[in-house]
């Protein structure tokens, strides 16, 4: 799809603007009142930035998950500043997304006892505004039906893109994408495309005719929506793209530019600097926004807290300030911050959840900054590894207390710290797995010469259509793509409990686990009714999954 052109000036007066495109619904989520009053603030999920050049493919930007989302005026300004807008801007949609998953239902398990048998479920939904099709051969006015005839239609039924009609090219096939809802009977449309945070109940495409195929794209925490990650809601979808190297196309390495970055010295500290350092730095740095999530992490550093030193820097268990000019959310990947957080000689990266193939930025971070991550998270994060020994992995300790104990070993013995650090010192990736992932994906990281991940969902769901229209074409039966149950799957959260004075659960700790097990019964009641293949109302839905 060829590459994108910057330039450092913003657009012009009189060119298309920033323009907003959010989403929310009271069936899947409910935020608390702070969130409620400060929509703006994400709690640490990415934001989407998608620009779009003329006859161009688009570039997505993502927003560091450890501070709250960004979509206010002012950091527009400096975001535009900082990574160089795009000259003739034609669309932008700017995503914010919220950490709002209280008990799933809570408020429809109310709304179903008082309603009389009446659906009272409230949508809080807001119209994407109008957006700008692609200029030039590559665009196509979604006004103009009959030019649609000749190629596939693929719907996006949750709008991540915001594109209201755009005739894309991959490789030798053609498909039309676009969030235009009156295409969901056009004999054209041939696939439904999902954005896992925005799926939910209040409107499917129903009744689903044989040849819709339904494609889901779903790189977040599972904490956004738990009922994906059953069996009966993740095998309604043909094609996936999930973070899963299990899926038709993986996302495992969303947050890893190349290898290079790992072997890039740019940012390592001396070891006799940081020594040096850590009459005032504490050996460990603890960096998050986001609160008891699933995984409970701050439960465990809490613990942590107690046995070794800790500098805390984020909002969730503080006892260190960064400096005023990096309080900025938007300062997450900025020199300067980087500089502070590769003095350290440890980072703690927990994620939010543990799930097999879930690694987010908290671990490759530190790897290119030359600082040795404890990791706690993927299960799975040996197979990702850049060598052997270049990570401390907390599963491997059975108390805080022993990890610290390890800390400090190695924090006094510059011998065995260095271990840790040896592979990147002589650039050494030896790990082929993640060698070959990142040598055969499809899509690039902030790389303007390479798809973005979005256009490579897009595209492997264009191409397996167009490989079916193929196959009828000559009197074949189309093959039929499933998604398997490991395609997007994690464990019910788990809370730790190492001392009875532990400070008292947080509202927010104390539901992941109810509302795991009530995403199950959503899941099954949400499978039933689509396979009676109807349109069903909020209020049937809670029905089922409330008639025990």
């Amino acid at each position: 799809m060829g590459h994108l052109s910057v330039a450092s000036d913003p657009p012009k007066a009189g060119e298309p603007r920033w323009q907003k495109n959010r989403t929310l619904t009271s069936s899947d989520c409910i935020a608390s009142a702070a969130q409620r009053a400060n929509p703006a603030r994400s709690g640490g999920q990415p934001c989407f930035f998608r620009r779009i050049t003329s006859g161009k493919p688009s570039l997505t930007y993502r927003e560091n998950s450890d501070f709250p989302g960004l979509h206010s005026a002012p950091w527009r300004s400096s975001f535009c500043a900082h990574l160089q807008v795009l000259r003739h801007v034609r669309t932008v949609t700017v995503r914010p997304r919220c950490t709002v998953v209280v008990e799933l239902g809570k408020l429809e398990r109310k709304k179903f006892k008082n309603s009389n048998g009446q659906d009272r479920h409230a949508t809080m939904e807001e119209e994407p505004t109008h957006l700008y099709p692609l200029p030039g051969k590559e665009a196509l006015n979604w006004k103009n039906k009959s030019e649609t005839d000749n190629y596939p239609i693929m719907l996006w039924w949750s709008p991540l893109t915001g594109e209201t009609g755009r005739l894309g090219q991959c490789g030798a096939d053609a498909c039309f994408f676009t969030i235009n809802r009156t295409y969901l009977h056009h004999h054209m449309t041939k696939a439904f495309l999902f954005y896992g945070t925005d799926f939910n109940i209040d409107s499917l495409p129903l009744p689903r005719k044989a040849h819709h195929d339904w494609a889901l794209f779903h790189e977040e925490s599972p904490k956004n929506n738990y009922k994906l990650f059953h069996k009966p809601v993740i095998t309604l979808f043909n094609y996936t793209a999930t973070f899963s190297r299990h899926s038709h196309l993986p996302l495992t390495t969303q947050y890893l530019e190349g290898v290079e970055v790992l072997k890039s010295l740019r940012y390592l500290v001396p070891l006799r600097s940081k020594n040096i350092l850590r009459r005032r730095l504490a050996p460990l740095v603890y960096v998050q926004s986001d609160c008891d999530p699933p995984s409970d992490r701050d439960s465990y550093v809490r613990e942590l807290m107690t046995h070794v030193e800790v500098d805390s820097y984020g909002e969730c268990l503080r006892n260190k300030d960064l400096p005023p000019q990096l309080k900025n959310p938007a300062s997450m990947d900025a020199d300067g911050f980087y500089r502070i957080i590769a003095q350290y000689k440890f980072i703690l990266a927990f994620e939010n959840a543990v799930c097999d193939d879930y690694i987010t930025e908290k671990f490759w971070r530190p790897l290119k900054l030359g600082v040795v991550p404890v990791y706690y998270g993927s299960p799975s994060i040996a197979d990702w590894l850049p060598s052997n020994r270049s990570a401390i992995l907390v599963s491997e300790f059975a108390h805080p207390r022993e990890l610290a104990s390890y800390i400090r070993q190695l924090d006094h013995d510059d011998r065995l710290y260095e271990a840790y650090i040896e592979w990147k010192l002589k650039g050494e990736v030896s790990n082929q797995r993640l060698l070959t992932a990142l040598k055969e994906r499809k899509w690039g990281v902030q790389d303007v010469h390479q798809d973005n991940y979005i256009d490579a969902f897009e595209c492997m769901v264009c191409s397996k259509v167009w490989d079916n229209i193929r196959l009828q074409e000559k009197g074949l039966p189309p093959k039929r793509w499933k998604a398997e149950v490991t395609h997007l799957s994690c464990p019910e959260p788990t809370v730790f409990a190492f001392s009875p004075l532990a400070p008292r659960w947080s509202s927010l700790r104390e539901m992941w686990i109810p509302s795991f097990e009530q995403s199950k019964k959503e899941a099954q009641a949400l499978r039933w009714l689509v396979d009676r293949n109807k349109n069903f109302s909020a209020q049937e839905f809670w029905a089922l999954v409330f008639k025990d």
